[in-house]
């Protein structure tokens, strides 16, 4: 079995969140990411969430990441059992669950790229979602912070066992919160080191995921292009 960079936060996060299904919306797919300022000077209300749809046009693409990337195509999500050992915070005994899913939040949209480097194919994925600010904050919050209370611990995939180490990391100072960790995984003799960010402004969280260099490398450019208002 290979995983993939995408796959890594779902092994967990969607352990304890579960998954959800993209709905029909109507939102203006117009709306800024970000909240409005007063002619008095005041923050108003931060917009209504934006659509599924209106997320996906500010997903960045290969022209945003440079030469040599090429977009993933999107692969079919595959229903299994997936349990937690090891990580109280985190365990859910029989919990169905899509691995390669999303955060259970109602508009969202998500890419995969893969580049090249000599032998070696690394893969850098970007999630994009919108809610409420009250929900975007508590929900992240409740699944970063149970991941990184446990430094080890283990992850049934069906009949197959990925063994997990979880480390907190300094977020860059961009929009209004931030979540990092360093994620390492095992499969057999396949080990992998992923780094996972996540910024939220106003309605808005963008999740870039991969090596860490390529992940400091393009997640302003990330933040950037979700916030800006068409």
């Amino acid at each position: 079995m290979r995983l993939h960079t995408t796959d890594v936060l779902s092994l967990t996060a969607l352990a304890l969140t579960g998954c959800s299904t993209d709905s029909a919306d109507s939102t203006d797919p117009t709306s800024p990411m970000i909240a409005s300022v007063r002619p008095d000077g005041e923050s108003a209300p931060a917009s209504t969430p934006l659509s599924s749809a209106a997320l996906a046009k500010r997903l960045l693409d290969e022209s945003d990441l440079g030469e040599g990337y090429t977009r993933a195509p999107q692969r079919p999500a595959q229903h299994t059992d997936v349990t937690v050992i090891g990580c109280p915070a985190l365990e859910k005994p029989g919990s169905e669950v899509a691995v390669g899913g999303t955060l259970d939040f109602p508009h969202k949209a998500k890419a995969s790229f893969t580049y090249a480097s000599g032998s070696d194919s690394l893969e850098v994925a970007e999630e994009l979602y919108s809610d409420t600010a009250a929900k975007l904050s508590s929900g992240v919050s409740r699944i970063f912070d149970a991941m990184i209370s446990c430094p080890t611990y283990q992850v049934f995939v069906g009949s197959t066992s990925v063994d997990m180490g979880t480390e907190e990391m300094a977020a860059p100072p961009l929009g209004d919160e931030q979540w990092s960790q360093l994620l390492t995984y095992s499969v057999g003799r396949q080990r992998s080191v992923v780094q996972q960010t996540a910024i939220r402004i106003a309605n808005g969280l963008v999740i870039v995921s991969g090596p860490p260099g390529v992940v400091d490398a393009h997640l302003a450019k990330a933040v950037d292009k979700a916030q800006r208002a068409w």
